[in-house]
C-alpha cells in the first residue's frame, strides 16, 4: 500500500513539473506571437512611410481638457493599501517604457491616489473604439489584449495598460478582457494630469524661493526667478562625495534641495583639512561663480547618504539672463496694434451670414467643416467660413480653446497669418469668417510630391519663422505646427491657419494643457511637465525633418509607441540623405531634449534661428516681408472660386439632429 502510495506520489511530482514545463513553453510561445505581431507592425508601418511618404498620413490634433484653478489647489484623494500592493504599483509604473520618465515624488503620488476596482471572470475592462479616461495596473488576475479581433497578448499581475488615456480625451485602441477574476488598481486621467500639474508648481514654488534667499537673485522679478527656476537641474551625491574641491576653477553654483554638506578647508600651512561648518536644505554655495570665473576657497563634501543639490551654471545663467533682458528691452504696442486690425475689419461689421452664398467645401477636421463662401452682392468677394459645433465644443471641452483662437486671430496681423474678419453664432454653431488662401494646404502639395528639396523647404520654414517671431514676442504660444495648418495664398507664401491651441501666456509662466498633434508635440507636453514657446521651436525642427523627408522624425500607427519615441530624442533618429546637412544641424538644435537649450528660445531669440548657416543668402527682410524673394511654387489660380488646389469634399448635408447649446459659454464669442 505504501509503495503504491509512493509511486502515485512520484507520478503525481512529474506530472507537476510537466505541467510546469507545458506552461512555459506555452507562455513563451505566447510572447514570440507577441513579438512577431509588433514586427509586422513595425514592417508595415516602414513600409507605409518609406514608400508612400506621407500620402497615408493626416495628422490630427488632439487636446486634453483644461484645468480649472479648483481642480489644481484641491489635493488628490489618496487611497490606503498594503505595503505590496504599493510596491507593485510602483514596480508597475517603472517598467512601463512612458510611464518612467515620471519623477519619483510624481511616482509616489501616483501610487497613492490609484483606487481598487474587482471584474469578475469573463468582464470587458477596456473596448475597442469607446473612449477611454482610464489607467489600469493589474495586481491579481490574467487578461488578454485583443485588436480587430486578433489575440495581441496576456497580461498578468504588475502590469500596467491603458496609459494614452491619461494624456488626452482618447479613443481606445484595443479591447481587455478579463480571463479570471481580476483586481486592478485604476487612476483617472483628471487626477493624474492635476497630480502632474500640482507637483510641477510646487517644485517651480519651492526653487523660487530657494533662490529668493540668495543676494545675488534678490532684485530680479518673479517671472525671471520662475525661469531661474526651470532651469536648475537636480543632481544626487552620496556621502563623501566631494562637490566642491578646493583650488579648483568652477562655474557651477548650487542650493541643496535635500541633506546636508560640510565645508572644509586647508591652510597654506597644513595640509590637513578642517572643518568649517555645516550646511542645510536651502542653503547655497558657489555664488560667485555665476559672476565670473571663481578659484573654490573651501572644499563641499556630501554629508548625508544622499544628498541633492539645485545645479546652474554660467553659461546657462547668463543666456538666459541675457535672454530675458532683451524680451524686456522689446515693446509691442499691443493695443494700437489691436486698433487697427479693428479698422481695417470695419468693412465686414454689417454682414450676415444671409449676406454669404455656399460655394464649396474646402476641408473637414474633428471639431469643424471649412467651407468658401462668396457674396451674394459681389462673386468676386471670397472668404473661408470655419464652422463648429457648439455642443461637440462642449461636449470636449474645447470652449476655452475656441475662445482663445477667436481672441488671438481677430488681433493678429501678419502677413504669415490667416486674418479673421467677423464672426457669427447662433443655437447649433459658431462661425469664423477668415481670408481665403486658394493654394491649398502645404500638406497635400508634399503629399503630392513626396518630399521638398533643400530651397523649397527653407522657404516655407522661414515664413513659420516669421509668424512665431510676430506670436512670440507677443508671448503666444501656436501649439499645433504642422503640413496640414499652413495654407498657401496666390503668390505662393505660406500662412498659418487654424488657431484652436494656440494660447497667450503670462511672462515666465507656462501651461500645462495637454494639446497638439502626436508627431510634432515636445517631450514637456508628453510628460506634462508644462510648456511655454520653447514647444514651438521643437515642432520646428519636426517640420523641417517633415518637408525634407516625407515623414515626420517620431511616428507610429500607435500614438503611444510615438510618445515613446518622442521621448527618446532626436539623436537616435536616422536622417536620411533627402535632408541637407545644415538642415540636419538646425533640426537637432530645434528638437533638443531640454527646452532651455533649444536655438530661438536662448538670446537673440528667432534672430539665432535666421542667421542659422542653412538661411545663409536667405533675404528674410527684402525675401519675405516685400516679396523680393520668389516662392518655389506659385500656385495656379483662375479665380476667386477655384477650388483646383483643394481634394475634393461632397458639400455637407444639413444635419436635422445637430443639438443645440444655449448655455451661454460663447457670449463674448
Amino acid at each position: 500500500m505504501e509503495k503504491a502510495e509512493e509511486e502515485t506520489q512520484s507520478l503525481m511530482e512529474k506530472y507537476k513539473d510537466k505541467v510546469k514545463q507545458l506552461e512555459a513553453s506555452l507562455a513563451e510561445k505566447e510572447n514570440e506571437i507577441q513579438e512577431l505581431q509588433i514586427l509586422v507592425d513595425k514592417f508595415k508601418s516602414v513600409l507605409s512611410t518609406t514608400f508612400l511618404g506621407p500620402r497615408n498620413r493626416r495628422a490630427q490634433g488632439i487636446s486634453a481638457e483644461p484645468h480649472t484653478s479648483e481642480e489644481v489647489t484641491t489635493c488628490p484623494q489618496h487611497f490606503p493599501k498594503l505595503e505590496k500592493s504599493e510596491e507593485l504599483i510602483k514596480q508597475a509604473i517603472l517598467d512601463n517604457n512612458f510611464m518612467n520618465h515620471l519623477a519619483p515624488v510624481q511616482v509616489k503620488e501616483i501610487t497613492n491616489c490609484m483606487y481598487s476596482k474587482e471584474y469578475p471572470e469573463d468582464s470587458v475592462i477596456i473596448k475597442e473604439g469607446e473612449i477611454g479616461s482610464v489607467v489600469f495596473v493589474i495586481e491579481e488576475g490574467r487578461v488578454e489584449v485583443t485588436k480587430e479581433g486578433r489575440h495581441r497578448c496576456f497580461l498578468g499581475p504588475g502590469k500596467l495598460f491603458g496609459e494614452l488615456a491619461i494624456l488626452y480625451n482618447c479613443t481606445r485602441t484595443a479591447t481587455v478582457k478579463a480571463l479570471t477574476k481580476c483586481k486592478l488598481w485604476e487612476i483617472k486621467r483628471l487626477c493624474f494630469q492635476t497630480i502632474m500639474m500640482r507637483t510641477g508648481l510646487l517644485r517651480q514654488a519651492e526653487y523660487t524661493d530657494f533662490l529668493k534667499s540668495v543676494p545675488t537673485f534678490r532684485k530680479l522679478s518673479t517671472e525671471t526667478l520662475i525661469k531661474i527656476a526651470d532651469i536648475l537641474e537636480e543632481t544626487v551625491y552620496n556621502e563623501g562625495d566631494y562637490i566642491i574641491r578646493q583650488g579648483a576653477h568652477g562655474d557651477t553654483f548650487f542650493i541643496i534641495s535635500k541633506g546636508t554638506v560640510k565645508v572644509t578647508m586647508k591652510s597654506s600651512e597644513s595640509e590637513e583639512e578642517k572643518y568649517v561648518r555645516t550646511l542645510y536644505r536651502g542653503d547655497f554655495f558657489g555664488e560667485r561663480a555665476l559672476q565670473g570665473d571663481d578659484v573654490r576657497s573651501a572644499n563641499v563634501i556630501a554629508d548625508d547618504t544622499h544628498v541633492v543639490c539645485l545645479v546652474i551654471d554660467r553659461e546657462s545663467f547668463v543666456r538666459l539672463i541675457s535672454n530675458i533682458d532683451e524680451i524686456k528691452q522689446k515693446s509691442y504696442d499691443d493695443a494700437e496694434e489691436v486698433t487697427q486690425r479693428k479698422e481695417l475689419n470695419k468693412e465686414y461689421e454689417n454682414l450676415t451670414l444671409d449676406d454669404l452664398a455656399f460655394v464649396a467645401v474646402l476641408g473637414t477636421g474633428g471639431f469643424a467643416t471649412v467651407e468658401l463662401v462668396q457674396l451674394k452682392t459681389c462673386s468676386s468677394r471670397t472668404f473661408a467660413l470655419k464652422k463648429m459645433k457648439k455642443a461637440l465644443i462642449v461636449k470636449t471641452s474645447q470652449q476655452q480653446h475656441i475662445l482663445s483662437e477667436k481672441k488671438i486671430m481677430e488681433e493678429a496681423n501678419c502677413d504669415f497669418i490667416v486674418k479673421l474678419y467677423r464672426t457669427f453664432k447662433d443655437s447649433k454653431y459658431l462661425y469664423l469668417l477668415m481670408e481665403v488662401c486658394l493654394g491649398g494646404e502645404l500638406w497635400m502639395m508634399l503629399r503630392d510630391r513626396g518630399h521638398f528639396d533643400d530651397i523649397t523647404t527653407r522657404f516655407y520654414t522661414a515664413c513659420i519663422v516669421e509668424a512665431f517671431d510676430y506670436l512670440h514676442a507677443r508671448h503666444i504660444i501656436y501649439r499645433d505646427l504642422k503640413p496640414e495648418n499652413m495654407l498657401l495664398d496666390e503668390n505662393g507664401f505660406a500662412k498659418l491657419v487654424d488657431f484652436g491651441f494656440a494660447k497667450k501666456l503670462r511672462v515666465g509662466h507656462k501651461t500645462w494643457t495637454f494639446c497638439g498633434t502626436p508627431e510634432y508635440v515636445a517631450p514637456e507636453i508628453v510628460l506634462n511637465k508644462g510648456h511655454d514657446i520653447a514647444a514651438d521651436y521643437w515642432s520646428l525642427g519636426v517640420l523641417i525633418f517633415e518637408l525634407s523627408t516625407g515623414v515626420p522624425p517620431f511616428s507610429s500607427p500607435d500614438s503611444m509607441e510615438t510618445y515613446n519615441s518622442v521621448l527618446k530624442g532626436i539623436e537616435v533618429v536616422e536622417f536620411p540623405r533627402t535632408i541637407s546637412r545644415n538642415a540636419s544641424s538646425l533640426t537637432k538644435k530645434l528638437c533638443k531634449e531640454n527646452p532651455s537649450e533649444r536655438l530661438g528660445y536662448q538670446k537673440g531669440g528667432l534672430g539665432v534661428i535666421k542667421k542659422h548657416k542653412w538661411f545663409d543668402g536667405f533675404n528674410y527682410t527684402q525675401g519675405l516681408l516685400n516679396n523680393a524673394e520668389e516662392p518655389p511654387t506659385v500656385p495656379r489660380v483662375k479665380n476667386a472660386v477655384d477650388i483646383s488646389n483643394f481634394d475634393e469634399h461632397p458639400p455637407e448635408m444639413e444635419e436635422d439632429d445637430v443639438p443645440e447649446d444655449n448655455t451661454g459659454w460663447d457670449i463674448n464669442f
